[in-house]
């Protein structure tokens, strides 16, 4: 069971954000491109590994359908076709909570490789 729930998910095509207010009230507004790389799909997430893997290129993703599975999480459909991964409650609240963390890291790893 999930320890956080949100209240209200809304997509704002323009600013390629996705907006989520949680039960417990904060509020995270997270951009497509950081949950396309940070996706919790086999395709990013590989089986094991100590960071996804670096997908790079995405700065100007969308999200194209925000699909409910169950009550417990969402899928998030982008417009470059993928469509895999499970984005539960918990792990999307924790992307937002990491996020500053998370981006630097990304990109001192993109820079890594320019």
């Amino acid at each position: 069971m999930s320890k956080h729930r949100p209240t209200d998910i809304s997509l704002h095509r323009l600013s390629r954000t996705l907006e989520v207010h949680f039960d417990d009230g904060v509020e995270l507004v997270l951009p497509c491109e950081y949950l396309r790389v940070f996706s919790p799909s086999a395709e990013v997430r590989g089986h094991g590994l100590p960071e996804p893997l670096l997908v790079i290129g995405k700065q100007n993703v969308n999200i194209d359908a925000i699909e409910p599975v169950g009550q417990y999480a969402i899928k998030l459909v982008f417009d470059d076709g993928h469509d895999s991964g499970l984005y539960d409650w918990d792990f999307l609240y924790q992307l937002g909570q990491d996020y500053a963390l998370n981006w630097s890291r990304y990109q001192q790893r993109c820079a890594m490789i320019s």
